[in-house]
């Protein structure tokens, strides 16, 4: 069969790439055409455009590219009415994502499409669902409307769309999960998979006694400048008895981290970040995939995030945020397991009591308790196998 697979960002590829072997090794026979990157492009089949030309994150950006957004666009909605594929993959990316879906949608819905052959207009699949429970809900409109099937890799997503929204979806397992597992294994093993293969020379030299303190600060300019300071002077004196280790994220040079190192006795590593983490005993780290990838390795955590306007974000967080949580190790437990710290409460003071409070004793086997409960609800199956298998079965079903 022939799949359309539509990213937009390097986590896609990566969620992507997956996918595809996944679908590979059911269907032999499987051809791939696809909006994405490197690692999409080392499985096979065409790349159209890469994710690059699309990444525009943010309002300026996007107003700015937005003719270059617009013609990528309307090529990639030409170029699946040329190929005419069995089903469009859209992974995550919701701006562009259902626009596309959007546009298929308009097709099945006429009578005769006359832009797909016998009418036979693509399915679409939607894997990494878009995160309305977090901000935009009103997209269940398009979603409901346009999507065949949804695959979800977060389990609290089922009771949103199908209790609150009546609209039913696959939760397929977790790919952050799948790779932490792949990662432990390899290392149990001593043996490194594709995915893996980090060096640990870095966090081995020099030898030292001392444990672990990681700080995530985030993978962007943004993040690294709001967040990071605060991080290095919360663990400031306590060099005496724990290596500090910040995660360099691949894309920010390494002068960039000298602005906010400079002086101060702390390390840095860069594609280390797991072996950082399988090592650590405690963290920092700003909001994101990097507090589930935390999470599942067991290292407690304080979650950090500083925002601009902290007083007004406070207020619309108490009042009127749709969420209850930033971080996905609570939004998934469904109760606090980690402290976020974020508007009025980010400050270096209540960072560095919240991690204190975690270098040992009860609250810090409270957090570990707590993590194998969050292990326990994204469950053991992997995600792209799962999602692969709901994939082919749906359109099998169809030519039946």
């Amino acid at each position: 069969m022939k799949y359309y697979l539509i990213v937009g960002e390097a986590s896609g590829d990566l969620h992507a790439s997956h996918l595809m072997r996944a679908l590979k090794d059911i269907d032999a026979k499987a051809e791939f055409r696809f909006f994405g990157g490197d690692l999409m492009t080392a499985v096979g089949g065409t790349r159209v455009r890469h994710y690059k030309e699309l990444a525009y994150m943010g309002f300026i950006p996007v107003l700015l590219h937005l003719p270059t957004i617009l013609k990528n666009m309307k090529m990639c909605k030409q170029d699946i009415t040329d190929w005419q594929p069995d089903c469009v993959i859209l992974v995550d990316y919701p701006g562009f994502n259902l626009k596309i879906a959007k546009y298929i949608g308009n097709e099945k819905r006429k009578v005769k499409s006359e832009k797909f052959a016998n009418g036979h207009v693509p399915r679409i699949f939607y894997y990494i669902s878009p995160k309305i429970w977090a901000w935009k809900e009103y997209r269940i409109k398009n979603i409901r409307r346009d999507v065949d099937e949804l695959l979800s890799i977060l389990p609290f997503e089922v009771d949103f769309f199908e209790k609150k929204h009546h609209y039913p979806i696959h939760y397929v397992g977790n790919p952050t999960a799948d790779e932490v597992r792949e990662y432990l294994r390899s290392e149990e093993c001593g043996v490194r998979s594709e995915a893996t293969d980090i060096s640990h020379s870095t966090l081995h030299t020099p030898p030292s006694s001392k444990k672990l303190l990681a700080l995530l600060a985030g993978s962007r300019k943004q993040e690294i400048k709001d967040n990071l300071p605060a991080m290095l002077d919360a663990v400031e004196g306590l060099q005496k008895d724990y290596r500090i280790v910040i995660a360099g994220a691949p894309a920010i040079e390494p002068t960039y981290y000298n602005m906010f190192t400079r002086g101060r006795d702390v390390e840095i590593v860069y594609n280390e970040t797991y072996p950082l983490l399988a090592q650590a005993h405690a963290a920092l780290v700003t909001s994101g995939t990097a507090t589930l990838e935390t999470c599942l390795f067991g290292v407690p955590q304080v979650v950090c995030y500083k925002v601009p306007l902290p007083k007004i974000l406070g207020y619309l967080r108490r009042h009127l945020l749709k969420v209850k949580y930033i971080s996905l190790v609570n939004l998934i437990a469904d109760r606090e397991v980690v402290k976020e710290l974020l508007a009025e409460t980010f400050s270096v003071e209540n960072i560095r009591h919240e991690l204190l409070q975690i270098l040992d004793g009860e609250a810090r086997e409270r957090m570990l308790e707590g993590y194998a409960e969050v292990a326990r609800r994204l469950g053991s199956q992997k995600a792209p196998e799962t999602a692969a298998r709901i994939i082919i079965e749906k359109l099998t079903e169809r030519i039946k």
